[in-house]
Protein backbone atom coordinates (compact mmCIF):
# COMPACT_ATOMS: atom_id res chain seq x y z
CA UNK A 1 0.00 0.00 0.00
CA UNK A 2 1.08 3.63 -0.24
CA UNK A 3 0.68 6.22 2.25
CA UNK A 4 1.39 9.84 1.99
CA UNK A 5 2.60 11.84 5.13
CA UNK A 6 4.77 14.86 5.69
CA UNK A 7 4.85 15.52 1.92
CA UNK A 8 6.12 12.29 1.02
CA UNK A 9 4.70 9.01 -0.13
CA UNK A 10 5.80 5.83 1.50
CA UNK A 11 4.99 2.14 0.17
CA UNK A 12 4.72 -0.11 3.38
CA UNK A 13 4.14 -3.69 3.49
CA UNK A 14 1.47 -5.54 6.36
CA UNK A 15 1.75 -9.31 7.25
CA UNK A 16 0.36 -11.27 10.08
CA UNK A 17 -1.48 -10.60 13.12
CA UNK A 18 -0.79 -9.13 16.11
CA UNK A 19 0.95 -6.65 18.07
CA UNK A 20 2.53 -4.42 15.22
CA UNK A 21 6.30 -5.06 14.66
CA UNK A 22 8.13 -2.32 12.53
CA UNK A 23 10.88 -3.45 10.54
CA UNK A 24 13.39 -1.23 9.45
CA UNK A 25 15.52 -2.14 6.41
CA UNK A 26 19.52 -1.26 5.63
CA UNK A 27 21.05 0.99 3.05
CA UNK A 28 20.23 -0.12 -0.27
CA UNK A 29 17.59 -2.05 1.14
CA UNK A 30 13.37 -2.15 0.82
CA UNK A 31 10.57 -3.87 2.79
CA UNK A 32 11.03 -6.91 1.08
CA UNK A 33 14.34 -7.34 2.83
CA UNK A 34 12.29 -8.97 5.87
CA UNK A 35 10.97 -12.02 3.65
CA UNK A 36 13.05 -14.65 5.42
CA UNK A 37 11.69 -13.21 8.58
CA UNK A 38 8.47 -13.42 7.66
CA UNK A 39 7.21 -17.25 8.31
CA UNK A 40 8.74 -17.05 11.82
CA UNK A 41 7.70 -13.32 12.79
CA UNK A 42 4.31 -12.74 11.27
CA UNK A 43 2.58 -15.53 13.59
CA UNK A 44 2.50 -13.23 16.40
CA UNK A 45 2.72 -9.81 14.96
CA UNK A 46 1.47 -7.42 12.16
CA UNK A 47 4.60 -6.96 10.69
CA UNK A 48 4.92 -3.39 9.37
CA UNK A 49 7.23 -3.29 6.65
CA UNK A 50 8.24 0.19 4.85
CA UNK A 51 10.49 1.10 2.32
CA UNK A 52 11.98 4.26 3.59
CA UNK A 53 12.57 7.83 1.56
CA UNK A 54 14.56 6.69 -1.73
CA UNK A 55 14.30 3.12 -1.43
CA UNK A 56 12.31 0.50 -2.81
CA UNK A 57 8.64 2.43 -3.98
CA UNK A 58 8.66 5.00 -1.57
CA UNK A 59 9.63 8.17 -3.17
CA UNK A 60 12.58 9.54 -3.51
CA UNK A 61 12.86 13.43 -3.62
CA UNK A 62 15.66 15.72 -5.48
CA UNK A 63 16.40 17.54 -2.32
CA UNK A 64 18.98 16.28 -0.26
CA UNK A 65 17.73 17.98 2.63
CA UNK A 66 14.47 16.17 2.78
CA UNK A 67 16.44 13.02 3.76
CA UNK A 68 18.00 14.19 6.79
CA UNK A 69 18.04 11.15 9.61
CA UNK A 70 15.78 13.17 12.02
CA UNK A 71 13.14 13.89 9.14
CA UNK A 72 13.08 10.43 8.15
CA UNK A 73 12.82 9.46 12.20
CA UNK A 74 9.84 12.29 12.02
CA UNK A 75 8.56 10.30 9.09
CA UNK A 76 8.36 6.69 11.08
CA UNK A 77 6.77 8.44 13.63
CA UNK A 78 3.90 9.85 11.24
CA UNK A 79 3.61 6.23 9.77
CA UNK A 80 3.18 4.85 13.34
CA UNK A 81 0.21 7.74 13.62
CA UNK A 82 -1.45 6.89 10.20
CA UNK A 83 -1.12 3.41 10.94
CA UNK A 84 -3.05 4.37 14.47
CA UNK A 85 -0.31 2.70 16.75
CA UNK A 86 -0.12 3.69 20.11
CA UNK A 87 3.29 2.16 20.28
CA UNK A 88 5.51 -0.47 18.48
CA UNK A 89 7.91 -2.72 18.78
CA UNK A 90 10.61 -2.48 16.02
CA UNK A 91 13.18 -4.14 14.61
CA UNK A 92 16.27 -2.61 13.11
CA UNK A 93 19.21 -3.34 10.67
CA UNK A 94 22.53 -1.19 10.33
CA UNK A 95 21.00 2.30 8.77
CA UNK A 96 17.16 0.72 9.73
CA UNK A 97 18.54 0.36 13.71
CA UNK A 98 20.50 3.76 14.17
CA UNK A 99 16.57 5.42 13.21
CA UNK A 100 15.58 2.88 15.67
CA UNK A 101 17.76 3.78 17.64
CA UNK A 102 16.96 7.53 17.50
CA UNK A 103 13.32 6.27 17.49
CA UNK A 104 13.89 4.87 20.99
CA UNK A 105 15.73 7.86 22.36
CA UNK A 106 13.54 10.83 21.23
CA UNK A 107 9.75 9.11 21.72
CA UNK A 108 10.13 6.13 24.21
CA UNK A 109 6.58 6.25 24.85
CA UNK A 110 6.36 5.04 21.07
CA UNK A 111 9.00 2.43 21.26
CA UNK A 112 7.79 -1.06 23.51
CA UNK A 113 10.97 -3.17 22.78
CA UNK A 114 13.40 -2.83 20.12
CA UNK A 115 15.61 -5.02 18.25
CA UNK A 116 19.15 -3.85 16.56
CA UNK A 117 21.39 -5.60 14.10
CA UNK A 118 24.21 -4.88 12.71
CA UNK A 119 23.67 -1.14 14.56
CA UNK A 120 25.62 1.30 15.85
CA UNK A 121 24.80 4.80 17.77
CA UNK A 122 26.78 7.16 15.54
CA UNK A 123 30.15 8.24 16.04
CA UNK A 124 31.42 9.93 19.20
CA UNK A 125 34.84 11.61 17.33
CA UNK A 126 34.34 14.88 15.82
CA UNK A 127 36.97 13.96 13.58
CA UNK A 128 35.67 10.47 12.59
CA UNK A 129 32.61 12.08 11.86
CA UNK A 130 33.65 14.64 9.57
CA UNK A 131 35.76 11.99 7.74
CA UNK A 132 32.96 9.82 7.26
CA UNK A 133 31.06 12.61 6.02
CA UNK A 134 33.56 13.80 2.77
CA UNK A 135 33.43 9.74 2.44
CA UNK A 136 29.74 9.19 1.72
CA UNK A 137 29.31 12.74 -0.15
CA UNK A 138 32.08 11.64 -2.59
CA UNK A 139 30.41 8.57 -2.69
CA UNK A 140 27.39 10.02 -3.48
CA UNK A 141 28.51 11.97 -6.11
CA UNK A 142 30.01 9.17 -7.57
CA UNK A 143 26.71 7.17 -7.71
CA UNK A 144 25.04 9.93 -9.42
CA UNK A 145 27.78 10.53 -11.92
CA UNK A 146 27.78 5.93 -12.69
CA UNK A 147 24.55 5.21 -12.47
CA UNK A 148 22.97 2.22 -10.18
CA UNK A 149 23.84 -0.66 -12.10
CA UNK A 150 27.14 0.30 -11.18
CA UNK A 151 26.65 1.34 -7.82
CA UNK A 152 24.76 -1.91 -6.85
CA UNK A 153 27.65 -4.10 -8.32
CA UNK A 154 30.36 -1.87 -6.02
CA UNK A 155 28.46 -1.72 -2.82
CA UNK A 156 27.90 -5.65 -2.49
CA UNK A 157 31.57 -6.45 -3.41
CA UNK A 158 31.93 -4.10 0.37
CA UNK A 159 34.57 -5.99 2.49
CA UNK A 160 31.61 -5.67 4.90
CA UNK A 161 29.39 -8.24 2.90
CA UNK A 162 32.12 -10.86 1.90
CA UNK A 163 30.47 -13.53 3.99
CA UNK A 164 27.31 -12.92 2.02
CA UNK A 165 29.52 -14.48 -0.99
CA UNK A 166 28.71 -17.81 0.42
CA UNK A 167 24.96 -17.16 0.23
CA UNK A 168 23.22 -19.64 -2.52
CA UNK A 169 22.74 -18.18 -6.16
CA UNK A 170 18.75 -17.46 -5.65
CA UNK A 171 19.32 -15.63 -2.18
CA UNK A 172 22.22 -13.33 -3.55
CA UNK A 173 19.93 -12.63 -6.65
CA UNK A 174 16.95 -11.24 -4.90
CA UNK A 175 19.11 -9.37 -2.63
CA UNK A 176 20.85 -7.87 -5.98
CA UNK A 177 16.87 -7.32 -7.43
CA UNK A 178 15.72 -5.67 -4.45
CA UNK A 179 18.66 -2.70 -4.72
CA UNK A 180 18.00 -2.03 -8.31
CA UNK A 181 14.62 -1.36 -7.67
CA UNK A 182 15.97 1.14 -5.66
CA UNK A 183 17.76 4.23 -7.45
CA UNK A 184 20.45 6.82 -7.49
CA UNK A 185 19.06 9.92 -6.78
CA UNK A 186 17.31 8.04 -3.99
CA UNK A 187 20.32 6.08 -2.49
CA UNK A 188 22.99 8.84 -3.32
CA UNK A 189 20.88 11.54 -1.43
CA UNK A 190 19.96 9.07 1.55
CA UNK A 191 23.66 8.36 1.90
CA UNK A 192 24.06 12.24 2.07
CA UNK A 193 21.22 12.75 5.06
CA UNK A 194 21.49 9.31 6.32
CA UNK A 195 25.21 8.85 7.04
CA UNK A 196 26.97 7.87 10.44
CA UNK A 197 29.14 11.71 9.71
CA UNK A 198 25.59 13.40 10.05
CA UNK A 199 23.36 11.67 12.72
CA UNK A 200 23.65 12.99 16.00
CA UNK A 201 25.84 10.76 17.97
CA UNK A 202 23.96 8.52 20.55
CA UNK A 203 26.48 7.14 22.82
CA UNK A 204 26.18 9.58 25.90
CA UNK A 205 22.55 8.83 25.42
CA UNK A 206 22.64 4.92 25.71
CA UNK A 207 22.53 5.21 29.84
CA UNK A 208 19.14 6.82 29.36
CA UNK A 209 17.81 4.44 27.10
CA UNK A 210 14.99 2.44 29.03
CA UNK A 211 13.30 0.61 26.29
CA UNK A 212 14.00 -3.23 26.18
CA UNK A 213 16.69 -3.80 24.04
CA UNK A 214 18.31 -6.67 22.16
CA UNK A 215 21.31 -5.91 20.12
CA UNK A 216 22.22 -8.54 17.25
CA UNK A 217 25.60 -8.75 15.50
CA UNK A 218 27.54 -11.50 13.43
CA UNK A 219 30.10 -13.35 14.41
CA UNK A 220 32.15 -12.37 11.40
CA UNK A 221 31.17 -8.87 11.83
CA UNK A 222 34.10 -8.26 14.01
CA UNK A 223 33.39 -4.35 14.08
CA UNK A 224 29.97 -4.36 15.11
CA UNK A 225 30.39 -6.99 17.79
CA UNK A 226 32.96 -4.73 19.59
CA UNK A 227 29.85 -2.06 18.96
CA UNK A 228 27.34 -4.12 20.34
CA UNK A 229 29.33 -5.10 23.51
CA UNK A 230 30.00 -1.77 23.93
CA UNK A 231 26.56 -0.86 24.02
CA UNK A 232 25.15 -3.49 26.39
CA UNK A 233 27.43 -2.55 28.28
CA UNK A 234 26.09 1.55 28.60
CA UNK A 235 22.26 0.57 28.16
CA UNK A 236 20.11 -0.68 31.31
CA UNK A 237 18.11 -2.95 29.78
CA UNK A 238 20.20 -4.08 26.68
CA UNK A 239 21.99 -7.72 25.96
CA UNK A 240 23.89 -8.59 23.25
CA UNK A 241 23.80 -11.84 21.43
CA UNK A 242 26.78 -12.82 18.83
CA UNK A 243 25.05 -15.35 15.73
CA UNK A 244 27.78 -17.56 14.59
CA UNK A 245 28.57 -17.81 11.05
CA UNK A 246 27.19 -14.50 10.09
CA UNK A 247 28.48 -11.03 9.21
CA UNK A 248 26.97 -7.81 9.04
CA UNK A 249 23.67 -8.70 7.99
CA UNK A 250 22.95 -11.42 10.27
CA UNK A 251 18.88 -12.07 9.29
CA UNK A 252 19.90 -12.89 5.60
CA UNK A 253 22.86 -15.45 6.61
CA UNK A 254 21.26 -16.76 9.60
CA UNK A 255 17.35 -16.23 9.28
CA UNK A 256 16.45 -19.06 10.98
CA UNK A 257 18.42 -18.48 14.15
CA UNK A 258 18.02 -14.62 14.18
CA UNK A 259 14.00 -15.21 13.56
CA UNK A 260 13.70 -16.85 16.83
CA UNK A 261 16.01 -14.60 18.77
CA UNK A 262 13.64 -11.85 17.61
CA UNK A 263 10.57 -13.92 18.84
CA UNK A 264 11.81 -15.42 21.93
CA UNK A 265 13.02 -11.66 22.67
CA UNK A 266 9.18 -10.00 22.18
CA UNK A 267 7.40 -13.08 23.53
CA UNK A 268 9.37 -12.24 26.67
CA UNK A 269 6.92 -8.73 27.19
CA UNK A 270 3.88 -11.16 28.30
CA UNK A 271 5.78 -13.47 30.62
Amino acid sequence: MKISLNDLTLHVALAGAGPPLLLLHGFTGNGQTWQPLVPSLAAHHTLVMVDLIGHGQSDAPADPARYAIEQCVADVLALIDQLSFTRVDLCGYSMGGRIGLLLAAGAPERVGRQVLIGASPGLADPAERAARLASDEALAERIEREGLEWFVEYWAAQPLFASQRRLPAEVRAAQRAQRLAGSACGYANALRGMSVGRQPSLWAALPAIATPTLLITGALDEKFCVIGAQMAALMPHARHVIVPDAGHAAQIEQPAMVGRLISDFLAEATD
